[in-house]
């Protein structure tokens, strides 16, 4: 009796980490820009956020749903994109605002104009939903053509997981450039270490494709090599520290 009682105990028990896993998977990576989205209302500043990272986060989302037509992956991960997919549209839409509502230039830019100096600098957020849906177009009919190739099957798993695991990268080069990570949180950076050391775990557990879990290693590297910025940069200023920055934001998915 005390063996079945003890049994059904730990089922409870395992199905609730069950669940708790698979929800940390799925939001988890929206989480950052949880308070990024808040303080970019409160501020009506967006300086500090680049819609560069929406970028790449999109492209690796989408090409991530598309790989899942040739490899069959976890459902979970599936609805991790179509969330996160969500949430930089969403940032998208706040930071077009507040800049154009900032911006002293009159000139307004858009995607159809097909200006190479402005891309993923537009004036409207519907320009960037075009730019997204006509990259997704473009995607899927390659992808549908081209089903049946392993090889390419394969490529397009390993650029969605690749495209997103060098998304710290910008950031990096940045605080480099500036020799600073004034601007930076570091509560942000240290949330994007747990939460990419988390997902990586999660991938080698479950035995995702292996494109998933070397790529998170590889995400898991570039954070370190950022807080080791913000050590160093601590440590050793190269520049005057600013005191016209009252915002601390910061972009990443974990």
């Amino acid at each position: 009796m005390d063996d079945e009682a003890f049994d059904q105990i730990f089922s409870v028990f395992s199905s609730l980490v069950s669940w708790v896993a698979a929800g940390a998977m799925v939001f988890g990576g929206v989480v950052p820009y949880i308070p990024q989205y808040r303080d970019i209302r409160r501020t009506q500043n967006a300086e500090g956020f680049s819609t560069y990272v929406c970028l790449v986060l999109l492209v690796a989302n989408i090409l991530r749903i598309l790989f899942r037509f040739g490899r069959y992956f976890e459902t979970l991960l599936l609805w991790q994109s179509i969330i996160m997919i969500a949430t930089m549209l969403a940032m998208l839409n706040l930071c077009t605002n507040v800049r154009m509502a900032t911006e002293l230039s009159t000139k307004r830019r858009s995607f159809i104009d097909f200006d190479w100096n402005y891309f993923w600098s537009w004036s409207r957020f519907v320009d960037y939903v075009q730019c997204v849906l006509a990259f997704t177009l473009l995607a899927a009919y390659i992808t549908y053509l081209l089903l049946d190739s392993a090889l390419f099957v394969e490529t397009l798993g390993f650029l969605a997981v690749f495209t997103e695991a060098m998304l710290g990268t910008p950031q990096l080069y940045c605080n480099y450039q500036n020799k600073s990570t004034e601007g930076m949180s570091i509560k942000m950076v240290l949330m994007w270490t747990s939460g990419d050391t988390f997902k990586t775990g999660y991938f080698l557990l479950t035995q995702a494709p292996v494109q998933f879990w070397t790529c998170g290693l590889l995400q898991v590297g570039v954070d370190i090599a950022i807080l080791f910025q913000v050590y160093y940069y601590s440590r050793y200023p190269q520049k005057p520290v600013s005191h016209t920055v009252s915002h601390t934001t910061s972009a990443k998915a974990l």
